[in-house]
């Protein structure tokens, strides 16, 4: 997976932001899209409950969007469980 200078700066200010709006969710990994190697999933932790989970998805759709429009490139979140969060329900 490459990432240049420009996404790598894209992408710290969302995670930054992000994780300034929910402190809750922590970032785990980059990683690429299985569909298009060209697209990068940004892989945090998932906020516990549902309504703060919709929460983020509709502030990371549009800070997606806002970014695949202004840049061209396709930087999505991914909200997955971690370790940890398996084990507390």
């Amino acid at each position: 997976m490459r990432v240049n200078f420009r996404q790598q700066e894209i992408i710290e200010e969302f995670v930054k932001g992000l994780e300034k709006k929910f402190p809750e969710v922590k970032f785990m990994e980059l990683s690429e899209s299985p569909e298009d190697p060209d697209d990068l999933w940004v892989n945090v932790t998932r906020p516990a409950s549902d309504h703060r989970m919709i929460e983020l998805l509709e502030y990371c759709g549009g800070k997606s969007t806002d970014i695949l429009l202004d840049y061209g490139y396709g930087i999505l979140v991914m909200p997955v469980v971690s370790e940890p969060q398996m084990h507390a329900g």
